[in-house]
């Protein structure tokens, strides 16, 4: 699959996906017809020689010109294949399109034995010795037609054995369209590191089932969601019937409601007709009825509401058997309660990819930058995390630029992340109600990257409900809990949590509810300047009270009003 991935950037698209090879008085009226008929109803457009073409002994010129338009071949070596000289040099040239060009061989063994095949023997030997005596002048040929089928007969393959044919053949297309999906052209820079991705999800699509699936792709802001939703939909439109991209959705239907986002559903999938209607009431009613018998694939990028789901896609029976929904969003739970049928959610780049993401937008390269920049492009890398969205913002915005200016913007991120990078993170947290904001700021001051059960004692006391809140925070992906059980939050995502609590007041410490840099500790307890908006700092120097040991909870009254909590190193008020 990588391979695919790799080179999908320079393929174009084929006048067919697939060009099938069989021998006609074997299998051209049962299993070649059956196949032939489900691939073209999974919309893989397939070429199948007409009988009429099948006269002398020379291979038709439009079958060699087939194979060459054609991504793939599927060739399906029946009884008594080896027998036709005309299947034979069909054979020939599909090699040789698979060594010059990359095309693609997918066999079929339909009742027969790829070792007779290999090793030429039983009923392929009498054919070859037929073919000899045919073509005695033309041993070149017979040598290419024996190589052809050697090569083929060792690539791995489908095997009907005694299963059912209709199961089967199920099983070809679904694996036929899964590999399809992967070869239409990709921007470059959107293949970095994408290949893992895709093939995980489209595994939860399986474009090749007969059934109508909703599915999701889920995680933090910046993560890739929409990338990933536009590759998919760009490669998975040949096969269906109509499509539908809605881009946008939570701040579309914010400024405009729902009404305009319905009717772009049904403009995109029936660009032929005109939709007047004025109520979602009426929309949803012309989604069911118009759609109810069309193949479509629909993507809504960027869901927040339910209401979304119930207004654009309602139930499945609003549209045709083999239609995919795929939805993109930050709230799981949102999905889940919405019975989907699976939930994808793709993880941050690792460093490798990272960097090369990285360098492509910095450098418009994926390789090693200059020696000077190494150091510098690692750094960025390490701070952002594998976040797609840091690395393309930061390396766009350092092309062309210096060292110097190269080593003072870093100097400022550790002041000040990119506004541009917060704004898309931010969105999550403005979402949030008041709690789940406190218990997602107290985690980004004090508690990223400690003991679950230890935050949650803390936050309780508070009486924050942290049970349902740390659910709700993981369900909108701005947190984790590891296989330990330690609550993890992002660096940006925690970087963007202390920004929101510095930006209520820059100047002067004690007016923030929470503080955790030790010289803002120092600053409020030695200057007096508490308030009483503080409700939690950290202290990271004993000394600092006294020399008593914080590492139980205790209380001290004597020095800020009201009493300060503290548990380990973190400070409740």
């Amino acid at each position: 699959m990588s391979s695919l991935l790799s080179t999908s950037s320079s393929i174009s698209r084929k006048k067919y996906d697939v060009f099938l090879s069989f021998r006609g008085e074997d299998t051209r009226k049962n299993f070649t017809d059956h196949l032939y008929d489900a691939l073209k109803r999974s919309g893989i457009i397939t070429f199948r020689d007409d009988p009429k073409l099948e006269t002398g002994e020379e291979i038709a010129p439009e079958l060699l010109k087939a194979i060459q338009q054609s991504w793939c071949s599927v060739i399906i070596f029946s009884e008594t294949y080896a027998f036709s000289g005309w299947c034979l040099e069909e054979l020939a040239e599909i090699v040789q399109q698979k060594n010059v060009n990359g095309h693609k061989v997918y066999p079929i063994f339909y009742y027969v034995d790829p070792s007779d095949l290999r090793k030429q023997k039983e009923k392929v030997e009498e054919a070859f010795a037929k073919h000899e005596e045919r073509y005695k002048e033309e041993k070149d040929r017979i040598q290419k037609w024996r190589n052809a089928l050697t090569q083929v007969a060792n690539i791995k393959g489908w095997h009907l054995h005694n299963r059912h044919e209709s199961e089967f053949i199920g099983d070809i297309v679904k694996k036929i369209s899964a590999k399809l999906c992967q070869t239409y052209p990709i921007v470059q820079d959107e293949l970095v590191g994408i290949s893992l991705r895709l093939e995980e999800l489209y595994s939860k699509i399986n474009i090749g089932e007969d059934d109508v699936r909703i599915i999701g792709i889920c995680g933090m802001g910046g993560i890739g969601k929409t990338t990933l939703a536009r590759i998919v939909y760009t490669q998975m439109s040949p096969h269906f019937e109509g499509k539908s991209f809605a881009a946008d959705i939570r701040e579309v239907s914010n400024k405009c409601g729902l009404v305009p986002l319905q009717k772009q559903l049904l403009s995109q999938i029936l660009p032929d007709k005109c939709f007047n209607f004025f109520n979602v009431h009426e929309g949803n009613a012309i989604i069911s009825h118009k759609l109810s018998s069309k193949k479509v694939l629909v993507v809504l990028d960027d869901v927040d509401n339910v209401q979304h789901l119930k207004c654009l896609v309602g139930k499945r029976d609003w549209f045709s058997l083999g239609s995919r929904i795929i939805v993109t969003t930050r709230d799981e739970h949102l999905l889940r309660s919405y019975r989907i049928d699976d939930v994808y959610k793709p993880r941050t780049l690792n460093p490798i990819n990272a960097l090369r993401l990285f360098n492509l937008k910095a450098f418009d390269s994926d390789t090693v930058p200059k020696y000077d920049f190494i150091e510098l492009s690692k750094h960025i890398v390490h701070y952002v995390d594998g976040l797609p969205l840091a690395l393309e913002v930061l390396g766009s915005f350092l092309y062309g630029r210096d060292i110097m200016q190269w080593r003072s913007a870093i100097e400022r991120l550790k002041q000040e992340s990119n506004k541009e990078i917060l704004k898309t993170l931010r969105i999550s947290f403005d979402g949030l109600e008041e709690k789940e904001k406190n218990i997602f700021l107290d985690i980004a001051c004090f508690f990223n990257r400690e003991k679950k059960d230890l935050v949650m004692k803390v936050l309780d006391g508070c009486d924050f409900f942290p049970n349902i809140g740390i659910d709700v925070l993981i369900k909108k992906s701005l947190i984790k809990v590891d296989d330990n059980q330690y609550l993890w939050m992002h660096a940006l995502l925690q970087e963007m949590g202390r920004k929101i609590v510095e930006e209520k007041c820059v100047d002067e410490p004690g007016k923030r509810c929470r503080l955790w840099k030790e010289r803002d500790v120092h600053h409020v307890l030695t200057k007096t300047t508490a308030t009483e908006v503080i409700e939690g700092m950290i202290i990271n120097n004993k000394s600092m009270w006294g020399g008593y040991e914080v590492n139980e909870v205790f209380c001290i009254e004597s020095v800020v009003k009201p009493p300060i909590y503290y548990v380990n190193l973190a400070v409740r008020l």
